[in-house]
């Protein structure tokens, strides 16, 4: 893979960050045949699923059934690596634990006459989306299911396509179990996401869909927002690494090198004021097999520096390695996930932290946010009001003013005369 030693020099954050991320160039527009998927799927329900699969999934076979049987997923749990299956199952705790931290209880807002009450439900079913292609991800059912049920979802379903032998990894199936999830379909690509958000005779919509793939996931995903619920638009992975003049080499470079095992793609930042270290790490990368990913190593005059091509960046994940590069964590406001200090590696975060690894990319985390238990939950009010007459009398000249009588007439309705109505 390719690393570049870059010096900032004068430029401003902000250039260097955009020069980065044009290292990555835009994934090709895959808008209107993902439409025509969409459209086939609304028109022709399973039909037109199962022959979607054959077409991109199963090279042409007839594909498997749909569902996932109990009996399969039971097998597939029976047979995994018990090492494997401790694991798991301390990242289902890990990652639900964390998930249900940030659920909120009801809060009332008190008035003189009236109040308002902030609330939060669960959606109905969800559906966690899990790639297939390059490796199997049971570490995604963990993050996707796991926060669905800790945020109080009846009905998760997770989707994952098939292999060209029709066939789902049994890690999945395992995970899927050991999570909880509700349902487990051997569907994939833009057709799923489609059948889940309009279902069909034997898929059942979602209210949300989340989780990543590839640009066809997405693009479905982002064409059928206005129908159903969804996390992010989530791209290639993204590291930057801010490192102390005296972390160690060999741990920033595994981090590096981790991340871009993700492939074409992906770009790592490493970002030091130390060039020694910065020259470490060339030299070590350099000795690695090519993923196609993209690695800049950044010298910088000074960690504040580093700070503020971070915030510029607005990496997916950042670590902060070496005691001086650690104290700049509070001060962070644009990152998916940070990693603090030299035993806390990104891949952690990953599989078993606790933190989610479905997370903004792309420079999303300027407004965007991990997967938690808010993408499977909405907020709305309650309003109890005992005595409408002051808001009434407030009210109603804004609601003349906007040109509607009768809104105005409504509210006047309730005021009340020497105590009546």
């Amino acid at each position: 893979m390719r690393s570049e030693l870059i010096a900032p020099g004068a430029s401003a954050a902000v250039e260097v960050a955009a020069r980065l991320r044009a290292e990555v160039p835009a994934g090709e527009s895959v808008a209107a045949e993902v439409a025509e998927i969409i459209a086939e799927v609304r028109r022709g329900g399973d039909g037109a699923l199962a022959g979607l699969t054959r077409r991109f999934d199963t090279a042409g076979a007839e594909p498997p059934a749909v569902v996932a049987t109990a009996g399969e997923l039971e097998a597939a749990v029976a047979a995994l690596d018990p090492a494997v299956r401790d694991g798991l199952e301390l990242a289902i705790a890990n990652v639900g634990r964390v998930a249900a931290a940030g659920l909120r209880e009801d809060r009332v807002v008190a008035f003189e006459h009236h109040q308002v009450v902030l609330r939060e439900t669960p959606v109905h079913r969800a559906a966690v989306y899990v790639p297939g292609g390059r490796a199997p991800y049971p570490s995604t059912v963990v993050m996707g299911v796991a926060t669905a049920k800790a945020a109080g979802v009846a009905d998760v379903a997770v989707c994952t396509p098939p292999g060209r032998d029709g066939t789902v990894n049994p890690a999945i199936l395992a995970a899927c179990a050991l999570a909880g999830a509700d349902q487990v379909l051997r569907i994939g690509g833009a057709h799923a996401v489609a059948a889940l958000a309009h279902g069909t005779t034997m898929i059942a919509p979602a209210d949300v869909i989340v989780g990543p793939g590839n640009l066809y996931v997405q693009e479905a995903k982002r064409q059928l927002s206005g129908q159903v619920g969804i996390d992010s638009f989530a791209g290639p992975s993204d590291l930057l690494v801010i490192a102390d003049a005296d972390a160690g080499a060999e741990p920033v470079a595994l981090d590096v090198l981790a991340q871009a095992e993700h492939g074409a793609g992906t770009i790592v930042v490493a970002v030091s004021t130390s060039t020694d270290l910065l020259v470490t790490l060339q030299e070590r990368i350099a000795g690695v097999p090519d993923t196609g990913a993209v690695v800049a190593l950044v010298h910088v005059a000074d960690l504040e520096s580093g700070l503020a091509l971070a915030e510029a960046f607005a990496p997916e994940h950042l670590e902060l390695i070496g005691m001086t590069a650690g104290q700049l964590a509070p001060r962070v406001t644009r990152s998916g996930c940070v990693f603090v200090g030299a035993q806390s590696g990104t891949a952690f975060g990953d599989y078993i932290a606790g933190s989610n690894h479905t997370l903004p990319t792309g420079g999303a985390a300027r407004f965007a946010s991990a997967l938690g238990p808010q993408h499977f939950r909405r907020s709305f009010c309650e309003v109890r009001i005992a005595d409408g007459s002051a808001l009434a009398r407030a009210a109603a000249p804004i609601a003349r003013a906007e040109g509607f009588e009768l809104h105005a007439q409504s509210m006047e309705a309730r005021i009340r005369e020497n105590g009546q109505r």
